[in-house]
């Protein structure tokens, strides 16, 4: 007998409720408190959240909810609702009117962002709507001062991923698929926004019998069709097919990823141990890297490129890398180009960069005053100057509203280090040094006036640094950090 359309009402309310639930779990995990709703009623701090919001039916459901649950939190929820315009579909704008016009009538605060949707070198379409996407939403959670993303994943996107993860051959770390909550600094572009998944637990179907009860408009993607792309041919095709013979996959394949997480845990703690055993600086030493069973040298490998937030390379590259270094002599200067960064070998020491061939030397000088920033940024010299204060190093009251100049070295540089020391080469100071060719070149030097004031890796010009400085922390260190 079919269900009623009240009863389908009262179960929408139902699920509602539980959506709620789940939100505010979410959130209160995040905030590190107790999970119960009492006690996230009690004890939420003010929060600014944001829904990624496409308008299709799984976030169109997630906003809602989360306007159900501001009723509760009134003085404590601030809502935004976040949208990318990709510009493909000949739809993109009627979904941005559509998107404004809900969020109006909820009385959620809109953003959007349109972009040029780029991709090539081996990379697909499918990938690079992805990251740009991610890219835009962190761009505006930035703008806007909001720290939580809130996306609108479900049972069956995760049974996706892992599954997609398994045909691929992924690891342990690939089956990990998504958590309920986490940072994703590779991909928002910073490591303070949390994103957040509070559907996870909810299947499709739910999803579905929600809107079927409230009778809710949203958007229908016609790419979602499409079974070109892969997620499509697995949720069009292969699902289903499961669905059939095995009734409820997606809750055991979300099992296995939180398996595979508790595995991920432990071989994580594995690579910390022997990170400690090989680090040398930030580099990692390549004897006793060697020393290590392949399985443990590969599980390092992989943990310290997740460290700097590099994609994890397939087996067969793995493979060809450690060929490569240990069929080295000690003169040799191997270089292994992976799709993020490269891989160098120098004086024994792995060496982690980026890809420098996919970059162009800054030919124009960086002119800056100092006017007592912890941080200057330069994105055309691939990386940042840090002013720390200091017992030793550069006078601060010299320092400070000097018109200082950034640039590549051009040749017939000299340095002196020390007042009782000869003035040097650059090239006689990279080489006595250790420092990497491809450093020496890719490497800003700071001036003033003409004269070369500060060498990252090599250090402060004599003629710059106080003999004596009376008040304490009246000097300040100077630092290069490259973007890797």
């Amino acid at each position: 007998m079919s269900s009623s359309p009240e009863n389908n009402l009262d179960a929408g309310h139902q699920l509602a409720h539980e959506f709620c639930t789940h939100i505010v779990k979410c959130l209160t995990l995040a905030q590190g408190k107790n999970s119960s709703l009492e006690s996230a009623h009690a004890h939420f701090p003010p929060l600014r959240i944001a829904i990624a919001y496409s308008g299709g039916l799984d976030s169109s459901v997630l906003l809602q909810l989360a306007t159900l649950a501001r009723p509760t939190y009134s003085t404590q929820i601030e809502l935004y609702a976040f949208h990318v315009h990709h510009g493909i579909s000949p739809h993109a704008d009627a979904w941005l009117a559509h998107c404004a016009a809900t969020c109006a009538k909820l009385s959620v605060h809109f953003a959007s962002r349109q972009i040029t949707l780029r991709y090539g070198q081996g990379e697909g379409i499918e990938q690079a709507a992805r990251e740009q996407r991610y890219a835009a939403l962190g761009e505006m959670c930035r703008e806007y001062h909001v720290g939580h993303l809130l996306t609108a994943h479900h049972l069956d996107d995760q049974a996706e991923t892992v599954l997609l993860q398994m045909l691929r051959g992924s690891g342990v770390a690939g089956l990990v698929a998504m958590a309920t909550h986490n940072t994703a600094p590779s991909l928002l572009g910073d490591a303070q926004t949390m994103l957040m998944r509070p559907l996870l637990a909810v299947s499709r179907a739910q999803l579905q019998a929600y809107v079927d009860a409230k009778q809710m408009p949203h958007i229908e993607d016609e790419s979602n069709n499409d079974p070109r792309f892969t997620r499509n041919a697995l949720r069009l095709g292969v699902m289903p097919q499961l669905a059939q013979a095995f009734p409820g996959f997606q809750v055991r394949l979300a099992r296995t990823s939180e398996h595979a997480r508790a595995a991920q845990s432990l071989l994580e703690e594995i690579a910390q141990q022997d990170l400690k055993q090989c680090k040398v600086d930030e580099q990692l030493a390549i004897a006793p890297l060697l020393k290590l069973r392949s399985e443990r040298r590969d599980n390092l490998f992989r943990y310290w490129l997740a460290q700097h937030g590099k994609r994890m390379p397939a087996t067969a590259w793995l493979r060809e890398m450690w060929q490569q270094l240990a069929s080295q002599d000690e003169n040799a200067q191997p270089c292994i180009i992976h799709p993020e960064c490269q891989i160098h070998l120098y004086h024994g020491l792995v060496y982690l960069t980026p890809r420098y061939d996919l970059q162009t030397p800054s030919e124009q000088p960086a002119p800056f005053v100092w006017a007592g920033e912890t941080r200057i940024e330069f994105p055309s010299f691939h990386g940042s100057m840090h002013f720390v204060p200091s017992e030793r190093g550069i006078a601060q009251e010299w320092l400070m509203g000097k018109t200082l100049q950034l640039d590549y070295r051009q040749g017939g540089e000299r340095l002196r280090l020390a007042a009782n020391r000869p003035s040097r080469s650059l090239k006689q100071h990279y080489q006595a040094a250790k420092i990497p060719s491809w450093q020496r070149e890719r490497t800003p030097l700071l001036t003033w006036q003409g004269q070369l004031v500060f060498v990252p890796g090599l250090g402060l010009a004599s003629e710059f640094m106080p003999e004596f400085v009376s008040e304490a922390g009246a000097c300040i260190s100077l630092h290069w950090q490259p973007t890797l």
